[in-house]
């Protein structure tokens, strides 16, 4: 197994985890401080976790320039988790550019700018998570979220085959319906998720614990991957 590098000030791993205000980037970000991490939240509100070990950044995803130019001391990292993310839906014939672009530039935009500010300087065995969804595949009054959901497995597969020398891993973890206040925002009105065949939507702390056991080191060898968890729902 390859040794993860770690936080040289404090000897913790490190990990910059966006959308740590609510949800599945909570859920991670409480999960991995529980394992002894040092995390990094990123979010545009202000932070909402108290922890000895929890520092909150606030940026706007959306601005790639001056988000990247907040990271300049973070310090290094040894796993980046984008978890930030939001859906806006609409069938053709009403779709906004304005919602494509804004979902562009949270989704694919702002992992693109942490990856390339993180990504070079990370050590062996420095892990990268990227939250897709099951809806990349496809799904009525979703193709904008959808296509920029499908563009992060393009963005995982291809830094994976870079970064594999270094023995730093990239996947695509790709929930269906999760049970969180995104699940219940009312601009998906219209387009309300399907319960799935297991008759409950994915738990966020589902979602926390498969992204904890990609980020160990029993997982050194998964990598370029897109792992649905989805209750069934895929079936």
């Amino acid at each position: 197994m390859s040794e993860q590098h770690d936080d040289s000030s404090s000897g913790r791993r490190h990990a910059v985890v966006t959308g740590t205000s609510s949800g599945i980037g909570r859920a991670i970000a409480e999960r991995l401080l529980a394992g002894g991490w040092r995390v990094t939240g990123i979010d545009r509100a202000p932070p909402a976790l108290v922890h000895v070990d929890f520092d909150g950044l606030q940026a706007d995803l959306a601005e790639p320039r001056a988000l990247t130019a907040q990271l300049a001391d973070i310090g290094p990292v040894t796993a980046l988790i984008h978890a930030a993310g939001y859906m806006r839906v609409g069938r053709l014939g009403e779709l906004a550019p304005d919602n494509g672009e804004g979902m562009w530039r949270v989704h694919v935009g702002a992992a693109e700018a942490l990856a390339n500010a993180l990504a070079p300087v990370m050590g062996e065995g420095g892990r990268i998570v990227l939250l897709g969804s099951r809806t990349a595949n496809g799904a009525a009054g979703r193709s904008q979220y959808a296509a920029t959901k499908a563009a992060l497995t393009g963005l995982a597969r291809s830094w994976a085959i870079e970064l594999a020398p270094r023995r730093v891993t990239v996947n695509v973890i790709a929930p269906a319906a999760t049970d969180t206040p995104f699940l219940r925002d009312p601009s998906r009105a219209g387009t309300a998720p399907v319960l799935p065949p297991m008759g409950r939507f994915v738990d966020p702390a589902e979602v926390a614990a498969l992204t904890a056991f990609l980020l160990s080191p029993e997982a050194a060898a998964i990598t370029g991957q897109t792992i649905t968890i989805c209750a069934g729902a895929s079936l």
